[in-house]
C-alpha cells in the first residue's frame, strides 16, 4: 500500500524514541537501542528487542545506545535506527515524509547538523528542529504564544532542559547533562560502594522506577536485586531499601535543582512574577522519580506540577507543532 509523504514528529531521546504522525497521534514508542554485528556492520535488532540484549551479547554483537547526553554519539548507527523507525511508521511512501525532531536547548551547530543529516539520510524530505522545552510546553497544554512567563523543566534520559518561555520562544534556557542516565549511574556507584556488588544499567533503572525517591517516603520500600559480588566473583542477591535510594539519588537531584535556581536568577523580574503565580511544569520520564516535584517545590518555594502525560509531552508537542510546518515553509520562501 503506497502512501503520500506524511508529517512525522520524532522525540529522538537518549532513552526512548517516540514518533507522532499527524492525524494519528503517537504511533511508536521504542527504546533507542540498536544491536549491531561488528563483523558485517549489519543491524540485528532495534528498540525493545535490542534493549533485551544490553549487557548480554557475545563478542561480535554490540548492543549500543547511539545517543548519549541528548546528542548523537554514533552517527551511522543513529541513521540506521531512524531509517528503521521511519519505515515502520510510514511503510512504503511515494513522497518522503517531512520530519520534525526535538533537540536539547543548548546544542552546537555541529550537533544540529548531525541530527539533520542523519534524518535526511534516513529518508526525510525535509527536516525541522524544535527545542525540547518548547515542544514539552506545547505538549503539556501551555499556550506559549501569550506574553507571560512559563517555566518548563524537561528531564529526559540524557539531558535536563530548563527554559522560561514567553511569546513562543525561550527567554532564558539551560541544558544540563544530568538526567535519567546519571540517576542510574548514581545507583550503580552506590550499590558498588555499599555492598561491593556490581549491577547492570537495567537493574539500576528497575530500582529507580520501583523504589527510587529523592524525598523521604512515609513507608520504607524494599526490592531484591541480583548482581556480581566483587570479592567472590559470584552472583549475589541483596535487598535494597528506598531510604538507600534517597541517599544515592540526592546528589544528581540537587544538581537539577541548582540548575533551575540559576535559570530563575537570570529570569527578568516580570516573567519571574508570572512563574511565581503559574508554577513550574515538569515533563519527561525523569520527572516521575518519586518526590522530585516535592523537593523542587521545597527548595524554590514555587508550586510545581507534573504534566499529565509527562513521558510523551515532548512528542505530543512536536506533533502539535507539525500543524505549523506550512507556515514555516511559507516564511522560508518569502
Amino acid at each position: 500500500m503506497f502512501k503520500y509523504g506524511q508529517d512525522i514528529g520524532i522525540d529522538l531521546g537518549t532513552a526512548t524514541v517516540i514518533a507522532y504522525v499527524k492525524g494519528k497521534g503517537i504511533v511508536l514508542r521504542e527504546p533507542s537501542v540498536v544491536a549491531v554485528d561488528n563483523n558485517t556492520g549489519e543491524v540485528l535488532a532495534v528498540g525493545k528487542e535490542a534493549r533485551r540484549m544490553l549487557g548480554r551479547t557475545p563478542g561480535n554483537i554490540v548492543a549500543t545506545r547511539p545517543l548519549r547526553d541528548g546528542v548523537i554519539s554514533s552517527y551511522t548507527v543513529t541513521e540506521k535506527m531512524l531509517k528503521y523507525f521511519i519505515n515502520r511508521v510510514c511503510g512504503k511512501f511515494i513522497f518522503a515524509p517531512r520530519i520534525m525532531i526535538c533537540i536539547p536547548s543548548k546544542v552546537t551547530e555541529v550537533e544540529k547538523k548531525a541530527v539533520i543529516d542523519a534524518a535526511s539520510q534516513a529518508g526525510a524530505r525535509k527536516v525541522y528542529l524544535i527545542e525540547e522545552p518548547i515542544a514539552a510546553a506545547i505538549g503539556a497544554g501551555i499556550d506559549i504564544s501569550r506574553p507571560c512567563g512559563n517555566m518548563v523543566v524537561d528531564i529526559g534520559g540524557g539531558t535536563t532542559d530548563i527554559a522560561v518561555i514567553s511569546l513562543g520562544g525561550s527567554v532564558v534556557s539551560s541544558s544540563l547533562k544530568v538526567a535519567g542516565d546519571k540517576f542510574d549511574e548514581a545507583i550503580v556507584k552506590y550499590i558498588k560502594k555499599k555492598y561491593n556488588v556490581i549491577i547492570g544499567e537495567r537493574t539500576a533503572e528497575d530500582l529507580k522506577i520501583n523504589i527510587g525517591c529523592v524525598y523521604p517516603k512515609i513507608q520504607d520500600m524494599e526490592m531484591d536485586i541480583r548482581g556480581r559480588d566483587l570479592a567472590t566473583g559470584l552472583p549475589k542477591t541483596i535487598t535494597v531499601h528506598s531510604s538507600e535510594m534517597l541517599e544515592a539519588l540526592t546528589e544528581p537531584a540537587m544538581m537539577v535543582i541548582d540548575a533551575v535556581h540559576s535559570v530563575l536568577e537570570k529570569t527578568p523580574p516580570e516573567l519571574a512574577a508570572d512563574i511565581s503565580d503559574r508554577g513550574i511544569y515538569m515533563t519527561g520520564g525523569g520527572s516521575l522519580i518519586d518526590g522530585l516535584d516535592k523537593l523542587l517545590q521545597e527548595k524554590t518555594g514555587i508550586n510545581v506540577m507534573i504534566a499529565q502525560d509527562a513521558i510523551s509531552c515532548v512528542a505530543l508537542g512536536t506533533g502539535k507543532a507539525l500543524d505549523n510546518l506550512d507556515v514555516l515553509d511559507a516564511k522560508k520562501r518569502r
